[in-house]
């Protein structure tokens, strides 16, 4: 009797390891199973935050894309004005050691093997550099005044593009020079001031103009 017993309390027991064994590696399948669904979702997921990633980089980067704000108050005059500060901070180093500067203001041209090319832009830059330069306290020479008064029916003239009415005289100590270089969605503008006497740029400034800025002030880029 007690053989049987003990039988079937080992019976019993074996039983139970078991059914605890069954339910261990059922846990285990469970939470293998999770893990893995776990991990395979979180790649699914990383994958379409990668893809919706790349395709707004392309969106935001697309060169064929030209950036135009709704509203701005830029103007052409800003950067003209950036560009005479960058000239002014080099320029007062020399003039330290000379205080009778004269700087002739050219027009400037577009960057081509001509060099003899230029536009509205060009001349409506040049001309806003005459007065920033004045304004910081420049000696800014105009080689275009004649040197007489040309009167006649249609007005009274003092300005003249022909060399034979204009003084031969070197009144400028340096020249202000520089190029227009065009991108799809903006014009590089270089300028620089040379001394006369020795070549030397004693001064530099390159700046990049918005086209939207430009489009806002109707100006042209056609040469001349």
């Amino acid at each position: 009797m007690s053989y049987i017993l003990i039988t079937i309390v080992g019976f019993t027991t074996l039983i139970g390891l078991t059914g605890c064994s069954m339910t261990h590696n059922n846990e285990h399948n469970e939470s293998t199973t999770r893990t893995d669904y776990t991990v395979n979702g979180g790649n699914d997921q990383l994958n379409i935050a990668y893809n919706n990633q790349a395709i707004q980089s392309q969106v935001e980067y697309d060169p064929s894309q030209q950036f135009t704000p709704l509203k701005h108050h830029k103007t052409l005059a800003n950067y003209v004005e950036q560009m005479a500060l960058d000239l002014v901070d080099t320029l007062e180093y020399e003039s330290d050691t000379d205080t009778n500067i004269n700087i002739a203001v050219t027009t400037l041209v577009d960057l081509d093997s001509s060099l003899t090319k230029s536009n509205q832009l060009g001349n409506q830059i040049s001309e806003t550099l005459i007065h920033q330069l004045q304004k910081f306290g420049y000696g800014v020479v105009d080689f275009k005044t004649t040197q007489t008064i040309d009167v006649n029916s249609r007005g009274d003239f003092a300005f003249s593009r022909d060399i034979e009415k204009l003084s031969e005289e070197q009144m400028a100590s340096h020249v202000l020079a520089g190029t227009l270089i065009y991108r799809h969605d903006a014009v590089v503008v270089n300028t620089r001031v040379i001394n006369a006497h020795t070549k030397k740029i004693v001064a530099s400034s390159r700046k990049l103009i918005p086209i939207y800025v430009l489009n806002k002030e109707d100006i042209y880029l056609s040469s001349n």
